[in-house]
């Protein structure tokens, strides 16, 4: 049968919402990929990680230039791969197409650090363009591929995130995770610690209100998290999916101030948790979150805040109903069609 290898390098790299990604797709792809007639492997340093029933193969390269120039295609070929799946670059003299996944262009707004910026300004456009097809989690970042990179509409195909199982509301009152979550009332950051995410103006805000802001996420910028503790925030770092379940389902809502995003998966999974979501109004954050979350500008955060408070419940019930519409299997099951079309079925 067909082989279609999935570039799982992500995997227990703390890579957030990439890591996400893939760990869903590599759960909830066998079923379709199997009912199209083809088989699956995924290339990881982590080959653990790789659920049960699919193909792991163990690639460790210290540099990611020589892994994408050399020992990537060289496995695929050995492999006999006819379609390989990756994110943000394609390998360099691939041996069969690429399908490849771009999140968003935050690179392109100036919105990642310098060097990364510059790695990703780099491989980034050539991937859109040399790729069979390119997929996106959103219309808003379709859009801006079409926009920088001159794409065409119809080679950029939108899959949206999913909802791990793990997230759901609290069952009979209780939270596992409320021994450690609940020491005060609390609204929630869930992001990467950079300036893109604004977490700043959620601290503000949440101080008004007079809670205390939780923020999961690694930091990427060591000035903003000195800023956050001096604030007075609690910095819990990358947590497990469990743990931030909890976190979700003890918050008094999650605040969601970022200045671009490509999808916003921290908006669904707090609504997936029966948590009300104050949003700012970035174009991906609204396609996300629909009706079902307060959208407020980053400088009314407060009176968000305060909303969502007021009109827990009803919020608490629009965010569940929003939430079903967002389910990793409807993700796989969109991304088989895109790797026929890829192989030209």
């Amino acid at each position: 049968m067909t082989l279609v290898v999935v570039d799982a390098d992500v995997l227990g790299r703390q890579r957030t919402g990439d890591e996400t990604y893939v760990r869903n797709l590599l759960r909830t792809l066998p079923e379709p990929v199997a009912e199209a007639g083809l088989r699956l492997a995924a290339v990881t340093r982590h080959p653990e990680l790789v659920p049960d029933g699919i193909h792991a193969v163990e690639l460790a390269t210290g540099s990611q230039e020589l892994r994408m120039a050399w020992t990537l295609p060289r496995t695929l070929r050995r492999l006999g791969a006819a379609l390989v799946h990756t994110q943000y670059a394609v390998p360099l003299l691939g041996p069969c197409p690429a399908v490849v996944t771009i999140h968003d262009l935050s690179f392109e707004r100036g919105l990642m650090g310098r060097r990364d910026g510059l790695v990703f300004r780099r491989v980034v456009p050539r991937a859109a363009r040399t790729a069979a097809r390119v997929v996106t989690v959103s219309e808003r970042t379709k859009a801006d591929l079409v926009e920088h990179y001159g794409l065409a509409p119809e080679r950029v195909v939108v899959t949206p995130n999913g909802v791990d199982p793990a997230f759901g509301p609290l069952r009979d009152g209780r939270n596992p995770a409320s021994d450690t979550v609940q020491r005060a009332p609390y609204a929630l950051s869930v992001g990467a610690i950079q300036e893109r995410k604004n977490q700043l103006a959620a601290l503000a805000a949440v101080q008004e209100v007079g809670l205390e802001l939780v923020v999961v996420g690694p930091t990427k910028d060591a000035r903003v998290a000195e800023q956050l503790r001096a604030g007075g925030a609690r910095l819990e770092g990358y947590v497990s999916t469990e743990r931030l379940a909890g976190l979700y389902r003890g918050a008094a809502c999650l605040v969601q101030s970022s200045r671009y995003e490509g999808f916003g998966l921290p908006v669904v999974e707090a609504m997936a948790s029966g948590t009300p979501v104050v949003t700012v109004p970035d174009p991906a954050l609204l396609e996300v979150a629909g009706d079902a979350a307060v959208v407020v500008p980053a400088s009314e955060l407060a009176d968000g805040i305060r909303r969502a408070l007021a009109e827990r419940d009803p919020l608490s019930a629009a965010g569940l109903r929003r939430a079903r519409d967002f389910t990793w299997e409807a993700t796989a099951h969109a991304t088989v069609r895109v790797y026929l079309e890829a192989l030209g079925r």
